[in-house]
């Protein structure tokens, strides 16, 4: 079944054991790379190993969770540096804040850079209650209608993400 553009198009995957993890890691670290690259930004180890850490994992993690990720393999790194690449990563769209989460996430989708002006992509978060697990996806017709909205409000918008919580389908179906 071919899907039109105006429906939602869903890029993340819930997390769950049957899932290759590592292709979207691998991806999300690719693209970074590759916009860096072009674009002329620093993308240094320690940006790239804060990513590697939030890319582990579909489930929104704290910077906590980062420094604790990192510890693993390593020196366990300072707040401050933590939270310097976590800046980065969300300016340059190369991860989301999970603002009802105080977490953040890898960006899962290649095209979720930042918008400097209009709403261009609305980012859309589905955020599973009982699992934790976060699905990234976008939609013609929402990023559309908020656009609307926000020019008769005289507004401009700078980053649209919505979050949306309940459950997803694996979950509903245990």
């Amino acid at each position: 079944m071919e899907r039109t553009q105006d429906e939602a198009h869903h890029h993340g995957v819930l997390e769950h054991s049957d899932h290759d993890h590592d292709h979207c890691a691998e991806g999300a670290i690719a693209r970074a790379e590759a916009v860096s690259a072009a674009e002329g930004l620093r993308f240094t180890d320690q940006r790239r190993k804060v990513l590697a850490a939030l890319a582990e994992s579909h489930v929104p993690a704290s910077a906590y969770d980062v420094i604790d990720r990192l510890a693993v393999s390593g020196p366990r790194p300072a707040p401050i540096s933590v939270y310097r690449a976590l800046e980065f990563l969300v300016e340059h769209g190369f991860a989301h804040r999970i603002e009802s989460r105080n977490a953040y996430i890898a960006c899962s989708r290649g095209e979720a850079r930042h918008e400097r002006a209009g709403i261009g992509t609305a980012t859309v978060f589905l955020l599973c209650e009982q699992c934790g697990a976060a699905a990234e996806a976008s939609s013609a017709a929402l990023a559309e209608a908020l656009g609307a909205v926000t020019t008769a409000a005289g507004f401009a918008p700078r980053a649209p993400v919505i979050e949306i919580r309940g459950l997803c389908a694996r979950c509903r179906a245990e």
